[in-house]
């Protein structure tokens, strides 16, 4: 028993090491191409115009700070994608379920989920603004399309894919198919509804922006087009930085929920 208990402290150890080393060397990058863009324009090897600089980008931030614009950018967009986000993980897990409970209606639509996911959504977007008007509704309407049929595609494939075998055993047992759904389906589908839920909020995210690239006076996306019109290169840069630091924070917390949910299942 000491024998395993000191091979599995040394499997501890090894994975802290390697979790360590690569978050050293994901840091290491980070600080290497930041420290390199700063150079590159302090020397003036690159246009500051053109490409800006980790300086400006700062400057840039810290005046959208203190003039309170930013967090209201930020507050819009995260508002929009959480709501969009909720709804499709709710609506997809429910269309999902109805399907693998009634196979006949899952073949009946399947191909006009195909075709529906298959549309280019922001050739859509002027139809989307007439039909919802230039709000934060259609805004929000555009991340629907661009992710729910996705969404229930794949979740409903997971659910289908679940181990035969397990489903056979237990209505040999007598089990009813609700009995199935939520003894087997469900478990065994945990960590696809996880994977699912990390395309899920990328892809609202991704509809949030170009809601907001389309229609939209407030929000992060909003604020890429304004820079853009007015060719404010620090402010479009400064705003696709914040975006890529609420992605990464968007995943961490899905990761989060994720460890959560492992631990409740081994307890």
């Amino acid at each position: 028993m000491s024998n395993y208990s000191e091979e599995h402290k040394e499997f501890l150890k090894k994975k802290k090491k390697e979790k360590i080393i690569v978050i050293s060397f994901q840091i290491l990058i980070l600080l290497v191409f930041i420290l390199g863009w700063e150079l590159l324009a302090r020397f003036n090897l690159i246009n500051t115009f053109l490409l800006s600089s980790p300086s400006l980008v700062l400057k840039t931030l810290g005046s959208l700070f203190t003039n309170n614009d930013l967090l209201v950018h930020i507050g819009i967009t995260l508002y929009e994608t959480v709501v969009s986000f909720l709804v499709v993980t709710i609506i997809s897990l429910l269309v999902s379920t109805l399907f693998w409970f009634s196979k006949r209606l899952a073949k009946i639509l399947d191909p006009y989920l195909t075709v529906l996911n298959s549309l280019p959504k922001v050739a859509l977007g002027p139809l989307i603004i007439i039909w919802v008007g230039a709000s934060t509704n259609s805004i929000i309407f555009m991340a629907l399309l661009i992710s729910l049929f996705l969404s229930i595609i794949n979740v409903y494939h997971n659910f289908k894919e679940t181990d035969s075998n397990y489903i056979t055993l237990l209505r040999s047992l007598g089990a009813s198919k609700l009995q199935i759904f939520m003894k087997a389906v469900i478990p065994s589908n945990l960590s696809n509804i996880i994977n699912n839920l990390k395309i899920n909020v990328s892809m609202c995210y991704i509809g949030v922006i170009m809601g907001e690239l389309l229609v939209s006076k407030k929000g992060l996306g909003y604020l890429i087009m304004y820079g853009t019109q007015v060719f404010n290169i620090d402010l479009v840069i400064a705003s696709v930085i914040v975006l890529g630091v609420l992605a990464f924070l968007f995943y961490y917390l899905i990761c989060l929920l994720e460890k959560f949910i492992q631990k409740k299942t081994v307890n």
